[in-house]
């Protein structure tokens, strides 16, 4: 079990820990919500909880809980520029469903 993110992702995670002034990683999970059933939840972290699994990738480590490891293993989250957007992509192979606005997906 894994999640991964890509060097564009690690600089851009860098650069905000950096400005932040403090941090030691990016959590990333999901939580029920959207028209699909799911969607991503990111945030710094500043303490690592128990039961988290810890995944280090392109130099940042990435916290994920339990529960949303199982809808996220395999996932490689980028940082993409679409056009005058920016933001978070996630690569996730599990999904079998995703609205049309790509906020949310299923599982």
């Amino acid at each position: 079990m894994a999640i991964t993110i890509t060097e564009k992702a690690a600089k851009h995670i860098q650069k905000s820990l950096t400005n932040r002034g403090k941090g030691i990683g990016l959590r990333v999970g999901v939580k029920t919500s959207g028209c699909s059933g799911m969607a991503y939840a990111i945030e710094f972290v500043d303490q690592i909880e128990e039961h988290d699994q810890t995944f280090e990738s392109q130099g940042i480590k990435v916290i994920v809980d339990p529960k949303s490891l199982v809808y996220l293993n395999g996932t490689e989250l980028d940082y993409v520029r679409e056009g005058l957007n920016e933001g978070f992509k996630f690569n996730n192979p599990n999904i079998q469903d995703q609205c049309g606005c790509g906020e949310s997906f299923t599982v």
